[in-house]
């Protein structure tokens, strides 16, 4: 990106500039957020004048250029955006094929009636992915490897093993749908547009550095937008919708409850807690990598208490996306399917094709390219979460910046989980029922996870003075105390 402004003079702090605003005081004149207002200096699109005790400056000439520059809110939507990380491509992944496809059923089978878990599990995603965050901003390490500073390297390891488990069939489940859309879409083979995709994916992961992938990994966020626009597409009533957003009707029925439990599973997964914490390590690499090119790189000036307000916005941003979506899917299925009398979806596809008859060509080839959109956003950030959390216990290299001759282990393990996933759809196993029950034990795997990340988090030998805020404390803990309650319902349910 060209900098902003072409005819910049040396700045310094004198009188003939005019009062000197701090970051703060320049983010509210020109009415952007913090993160970006950082961004812009890193970026050298605003220039900043250093003091003695290393804050940075601005000046009133650089305030004015950049209000007038940015006073198109598509330049700073768009700029916004580009400011962001880890945390939009975690929460986009999120609602990824096999999370529609559980959306879908759900949606299908319950209408409305589990339309409330989007606005309830919100404040729980941030406070979760923000542990998560501030664990690897803290400590520099994954998850994996901090938790075994607390637990046996056993316990990780099985915890470990049961989240690859599910990452391989949500990998096949994913695989599968996307090339059923594309098949749909195009009429090519359905096996033939699985493999293409598998080996397309691995071959990216493997070859392209993290800080390319992350850019194409971010725009491919934009894909997640189909569902939005499809939820307005099937004019659902708003009165009906509204009323169902926010109080809970809850069923106690086996049937109710194991949706519950496999929509908490898919929302707050834990593929998503092991990829946050890794990420957040990536960039403080590239950042490192950045500062020893540019030994002058505002970066430097930044301290973790700057690193944690910015991960604050990413990682909301990203948890507001993917509840947004998870609601306007839940709108749609419910809309078409469950108010048609059709509650049996099996999978994102079916959801997709069901959809072209009842609501429309439109609505149907957004759900369809929306589908292949978010495949290829998480099916990388599945199997690449699976490898960094075994290459953690298992103590090899890994990196996503790394090249293959120096973490052989890491790029084997992504292969491996991406190539089984796909011969799921060879052998006659269906993932997409498999995926179901992915998504309730995701749940299962949630619980023992989010009680261990609280613990750590709260830890000040690992995170010194920053522990938990108070409002992580309460919906952290409100989550685990959901979970229990949830599992116990279905013990209960099962042996009643």
């Amino acid at each position: 990106m060209k900098n902003i402004y072409s005819n910049k003079s040396t700045l310094e702090p004198s009188s003939r500039v005019g009062k000197l605003r701090t970051l703060s005081e320049f983010r509210r004149e020109v009415e952007i957020p913090l993160i970006l207002a950082k961004k812009l200096i890193v970026w050298g699109e605003v220039e900043a004048v250093k003091l003695a005790d290393g804050t940075l400056r601005i000046t009133e000439t650089e305030v004015a250029r950049a209000k007038e520059w940015l006073e198109f809110p598509f330049r700073k939507t768009r700029l916004f955006l580009r400011a962001l990380g880890p945390g939009l491509i975690t929460g986009a992944s999120d609602d990824d094929p096999s999370g529609i496809g559980t959306y879908s059923s759900v949606g299908a089978m319950f209408g409305m009636a589990i339309l409330w878990m989007a606005a309830w599990l919100l404040p729980v995603m941030l406070a979760i992915q923000e542990v998560c965050a501030r664990i690897g901003i803290v400590t520099n390490r994954g998850l994996a490897g901090v938790l075994q500073r607390h637990y046996r390297k056993k316990i990780v390891a099985g915890i470990v093993v049961l989240l690859i488990i599910a990452n391989v069939v949500n990998i096949g489940a994913d695989l599968g749908a996307m090339a059923a859309s594309l098949e749909m879409l195009f009429g090519v083979h359905f096996y033939i547009f699985a493999f293409a995709l598998a080996v397309l994916i691995i071959f990216i992961e493997i070859f392209f550095k993290y800080r390319n992938y992350a850019k194409a990994l971010k725009w491919l966020t934009i894909s997640v937008f189909a569902y939005i626009i499809t939820g307005f597409l099937v004019k659902p009533d708003w009165r009906e919708v509204f009323s169902n957003a926010f109080l809970p009707d809850i069923t106690f029925d086996k049937n109710y409850v194991f949706a519950m439990i496999a929509v908490f599973g898919t929302t707050i997964t834990p593929y998503l807690f092991f990829w946050q914490a890794s990420e957040e390590v990536e960039e403080e690499k590239l950042a490192k990598i950045e500062a020893k090119k540019s030994p002058n790189d505002p970066k430097k000036n930044y301290n973790l208490h700057d690193r944690i307000r910015h991960m604050r916005t990413d990682v909301g941003t990203g948890m507001v996306l993917a509840n947004v979506v998870f609601f306007f899917i839940i709108v749609t299925t419910a809309q078409v399917f469950f108010k048609n009398g059709i509650s049996d979806i099996g999978s994102a596809e079916q959801a997709a094709l069901a959809l072209r008859p009842l609501a429309g060509e439109y609505a149907y080839l957004l759900f369809a390219l929306g589908i292949i959109g978010t495949g290829l956003l998480a099916v990388p950030i599945l199997a690449g979460s699976g490898a960094y959390a075994l290459c953690e216990v298992m103590k090899w290299r890994e990196g996503l910046e790394l090249k293959f001759s120096r973490a052989r282990g890491f790029y084997l393990i992504i292969a491996a989980s991406i190539l089984v996933g796909l011969g799921l759809n060879f052998i006659g196993v269906n993932p997409i029922k498999a995926l179901y029950w992915a998504a309730y034990l995701n749940g299962i795997i949630a619980l023992p996870l989010l009680v261990a990340i609280m613990v750590v988090g709260n830890d000040k030998r690992i995170m010194g003075e920053e522990t938990h805020p108070k409002w992580v404390k309460i919906f952290g803990w409100l989550a685990v105390v959901f979970m229990v309650a949830a599992v116990a319902a279905t013990i209960f349910l099962a042996v009643k």
